[in-house]
């Protein structure tokens, strides 16, 4: 008895000089782009987590009870910033540990909007809407399709990061080593990819990829701004079919988990193609090679609709 007392006080007294083992810092990001590159970041020391679920609107989320102490409890969340997340500033209000709105970052490459509504297929709307407001002039807020910002909010998570955890500060700093290296890769491979499909014309049902078009040389014929929710008057759908029609054979991309109700009867009987693009990365594992995943299967997609035509 007096040897197991004795080991049990040497246990003790080992675990109080060592000192309780430093917990995790958690992680939250508002969207699943911003929970990928986290990811990177913090491979091989923790998971990072996400607040809207697959499927959800960044624009038009619901915060559940839930959702509301977890963003007050998180030891970092970081999210685009109010021109994307409308629902999360009013939260945020009393949330007193760090908060990082990537879109005001130093180095980051910013888009707005065009002043002017050319590149749109909606002045005759019928009383349709866009799926949320892209003022022109106002920022573009898709801002994480870009690999240098990417890069540039990699950066930030690993300086963060390091600065809460000195422990794994290494390991932060080789992770955005890495992260920063299989992107060099990643950029290769698709600007060889999508060079073949550079002058082909598509269009989209919401601007949502200037930043990625871009940097890979690509530029979408048009935009079809519906709100998926409202169907479009007659004279809209008419205007729409007349674009098609001039540009003859070319893909239109909408994104999941949502198909525009109009889509079927828009390109019927025409050499269109209806094809999606899923700028949010829906399913993707928050892995160290998630990010990547999400912009080479954005290529492969849109590639892979063009070349078929």
């Amino acid at each position: 008895m007096s040897r197991f007392f004795s080991l049990f006080v040497v246990f003790v007294a080992s675990f109080l000089l060592i000192g309780p083992a430093q917990a995790d810092v958690k992680v939250l990001t508002s969207i699943k782009p911003l929970q990928l590159i986290a990811a990177a970041v913090q491979d091989g020391v923790a998971v990072p987590e996400v607040l809207l679920p697959p499927g959800a609107s960044p624009h038009h989320y619901a915060l559940r009870p839930s959702d509301v102490r977890k963003v007050q409890s998180v030891d970092l969340l970081y999210w685009i910033g109010p021109d994307m997340e409308g629902f999360l500033p009013r939260v945020l209000n009393g949330r007193t540990l760090p908060s990082v709105a990537v879109q005001d970052l130093p180095g980051l490459k910013l888009r707005h909007f065009a002043q002017d509504s050319a590149s749109h297929e909606d002045d005759d709307h019928d009383g349709d809407e866009h799926d949320h407001d892209h003022r022109p002039g106002s920022v573009d807020a898709h801002l994480w399709l870009s690999p240098l910002n990417a890069r540039v909010i990699a950066a930030k998570m690993a300086a963060d990061l390091s600065a809460a955890d000195p422990a794994n500060a290494a390991r932060y700093q080789s992770n955005l080593k890495g992260f920063n290296q299989r992107l060099d890769a990643l950029d290769t491979r698709l600007k060889a990819h999508l060079a073949g499909v550079a002058g082909k014309p598509y269009f989209v049902f919401h601007e949502a990829f200037d930043y990625f078009e871009d940097n890979y040389g690509l530029k979408h014929a048009g935009v079809f701004a519906v709100a998926a929710e409202v169907q479009p008057g007659a004279q809209h759908v008419a205007a729409m079919r007349t674009r098609l029609q001039a540009v003859g054979k070319t893909c239109v991309f909408s994104e999941p988990p949502l198909r525009p109700r109009l889509a079927e009867t828009l390109v019927a009987g025409l050499p269109v193609k209806l094809a999606e693009l899923d700028a949010l990365g829906g399913y993707t594992p928050a892995t160290a090679q998630g990010y990547e995943q999400l912009l080479e299967k954005l290529g492969n997609d849109l590639a892979g609709c063009l070349e078929s035509l």
